[in-house]
């Protein structure tokens, strides 16, 4: 349904799923073995993998908490796509990436909820994907401190939204790790 053409193909897009962003993620346990459920599908059906990997000050690009958590393993195939922005197509190579691949929708896991997830998801969205979120299957820190509801409620909220997000073309929502369905 994508507006995007000839792109007929699924994509699971693991973002920012490194030691540092998720060291004090709700949830941490849970979400990433909910990732590696859905990495082992995605490769068992044959559907793209792609990582994403962001760096900053605080992620330093080489530092270990930059670093993909070690109970993920990207293969060597799998594309790596580096960014140093929110959207993950912000600067980046992934429209690159999934044109060559053929992908015109996306099933987007990862961290954080309210700030990488979500401007990828919209990203996304604007540029013509259909876009997935799993709603058990990405996390945020506790950002209390600075206003911010609690993460549970964080990421029940984007959840939310995103079930009923729309747009001419595309389709949007949520669905849970064990409904996940690459095929469509």
């Amino acid at each position: 349904m994508t507006t995007l053409e000839n792109r007929p193909n699924t994509a699971l897009l693991v973002v920012d799923v490194q030691n540092g962003a998720v060291a004090r993620a709700h949830d941490r346990d849970t979400v990433v073995a909910n990732v590696a459920s859905l990495v082992d599908k995605a490769r068992r059906e044959r559907i793209p993998v792609v990582w994403v990997q962001h760096s900053d000050e605080e992620l330093a690009r080489g530092s270990d908490e930059w670093r993909i958590v070690p109970e993920l393993t990207r293969r060597d195939a799998e594309p790596l796509v580096e960014k140093n922005y929110g959207d993950s197509f912000e600067d980046t190579t992934l429209e690159t990436v999934l044109s060559g691949l053929g992908v015109g929708r996306l099933v987007v896991v990862g961290a954080q909820t309210d700030a990488c997830i979500r401007s990828t998801l919209h990203g996304a969205f604007a540029r013509g994907y259909d876009a997935t979120l799993v709603s058990d299957a990405h996390t945020t820190d506790d950002q209390t401190e600075w206003g911010a509801p609690p993460p549970d409620q964080v990421i029940a909220h984007t959840n939310l939204y995103w079930t009923y997000q729309t747009a001419p073309g595309r389709t949007a929502g949520t669905v849970e790790t064990k409904d996940v369905d690459f095929a469509g």
